[in-house]
């Protein structure tokens, strides 16, 4: 496949365009406008030109094409002459059309699927079992062979790669830079029997540990390209780029257990929640110590039931050895993930 192509000689550009490349899974042909040849001009899916390079591509009077987007930092140095001297499709300024210029890197990736379906699970108190429900419902889809990506956006949940058993698996992880880790180079996140992983490093640095809002914005979108359903494990209480994560959902999954006062915290997180979420849902967790039935959590927190997690003998100590959740397809926690999954919306419905 080739690659788009990026002509300019700013280093700045370089940078942003080449994080965005990588966020949408494709790679970057960067060449200068004298450098270019005529086939690679030809070939490439889509040209950017920086604003610096405008002048001299002109000059080159190479043949007219379409897919030709200008790109610069500020509306000052896209002046009309420089668009009209390109024959530009679209004059896009940064940082304002790094959405829309990472939408279109994806479109020119032919393997890209779809527009994917974005699942967030959040915990309704601490202990809920929210990265457990997340895992194994990124494990069942990836097992029934829907392209899948388990997004871990916790940066204080100790990595959840540990929950996979996969924290020795070479690859990209979240670790307190400020770039977007490649999806879809050679040093991408590791894959899990199929499953693509992005989980945060394990570091000292602890609270520090904060991903810009922009990365996990452009990592979002480039999974939704390249994946038919992202799953995103969320933390209660959101920083903004958990908050920003919570803006791309398609559907929140708010899980709580079957107990008086975990109801009452969920409550608190749900109420938040519905500022941000249009499709939110409940799973319930139990068992019920007082018998509580999971209507009735249902009924006071005003939220559609989603399902019920009947307890599963045994999936801690699987849980402690890194075992997978619902692996195997058996028990509880998979059953539970086959009907989720069949109650999601298809990504033609999310964008209808």
């Amino acid at each position: 496949m080739t690659p788009p192509l990026l002509l300019s000689s700013d280093p700045e550009l370089h940078a942003v365009l080449t994080r965005l490349a990588a966020a949408a899974g494709v790679g970057l042909d960067v060449v200068t406008a004298h450098e270019v040849t005529g086939r690679r001009w030809a070939m490439a899916p889509l040209v950017l030109v920086g604003a610096d390079s405008a002048l001299a591509l002109a000059a080159r009077g190479l043949p007219h094409r379409r897919d030709l987007v200008l790109v610069g930092a500020d509306e000052e140095d896209l002046t009309f002459e420089l668009a009209a001297a390109t024959a530009a499709d679209h004059v896009v300024v940064m940082p304002s059309a790094e959405p829309w210029l990472l939408q279109r890197l994806a479109r020119t990736d032919p393997a890209a699927v779809d527009d994917g379906v974005v699942v967030g699970v959040v915990p309704g108190r601490g202990g809920a079992g929210a990265t457990t429900l997340a895992c194994a419902l990124a494990v069942t889809a990836a097992r029934e062979g829907v392209p899948t990506a388990l997004l871990d956006a916790d940066p204080l949940g100790g990595g959840i790669d540990l929950v996979l058993g996969a924290e020795d698996c070479p690859g990209a992880r979240w670790g307190g830079g400020d770039g977007v880790p490649p999806l879809g180079a050679d040093d991408g996140p590791p894959e899990v029997d199929g499953l693509l992983v992005l989980s945060w490093e394990r570091s000292p640095l602890g609270p520090s540990l904060v991903a810009p809002e922009e990365a996990v914005l452009d990592v979002l979108a480039g999974l939704r390209r390249s994946r038919s359903l992202v799953v995103v494990d969320l933390p209660r209480w959101w920083d903004p780029a958990s908050s920003a994560a919570l803006d791309a959902l398609d559907v929140a999954l708010l899980i709580t257990p079957a107990e008086v006062r975990a109801t009452a915290a969920a409550a608190a997180v749900s109420g938040r929640l519905r500022e941000r979420v249009a499709d939110l849902r409940l799973v319930v967790r139990g068992p019920a110590p007082s018998g509580l039935p999971a209507e009735l959590v249902a009924d006071a927190l005003d939220l559609p039931l989603a399902g019920e997690l009947a307890p599963e003998p045994g999936l801690a100590l699987a849980l402690e050895r890194g075992e997978p959740p619902a692996r195997t397809g058996r028990g509880p926690l998979a059953a539970l993930c086959r009907s989720l999954l069949l109650t999601l919306p298809r990504a033609e419905d999310r964008a209808a």
